[in-house]
């Protein structure tokens, strides 16, 4: 009887355990998950001000940008490697990780001028 309670237990704690790695994982998840929809939210608007604002796309270039309050470690980078072509990238680098994540966006910016 001893020895069912006893291996009754392991079992028990072998499963509490499990399902304590599964929340560190769901909650890391979740971190990478809100951390991802706010670069895309940055790398949106100013793609957004660039098609409100095409007669000054110009000025909406920029490179390495710091963006902090935004992202942790998070940079802005807006290149334009065609004429009508531009390229929004947001970097960040999540506390506790080595590596750096990114989005990347392009968009297609016409002006189209009124006859």
């Amino acid at each position: 009887m001893l020895l069912e309670a006893l291996i009754a237990i392991v079992i028990f704690s072998m499963g509490i355990l499990a399902l304590v790695g599964l929340q560190a994982s769901m909650l890391s998840n979740t971190s990478n998950a809100k951390y991802r929809a706010d670069a895309s939210y940055v790398a949106q608007q100013r793609i957004g001000q660039i098609w409100a604002d095409s007669d000054n796309a110009i000025n909406y270039l920029e490179n390495q940008t710091a963006i902090p309050t935004l992202l942790p470690n998070g940079k802005r980078t807006v290149t334009q490697p065609d004429l009508n072509q531009f390229q929004v990238t947001v970097t960040w680098q999540a506390p506790g990780e080595t590596e750096a994540h990114n989005v990347v966006m392009n968009a297609s910016i016409v002006k189209v001028v009124p006859n």
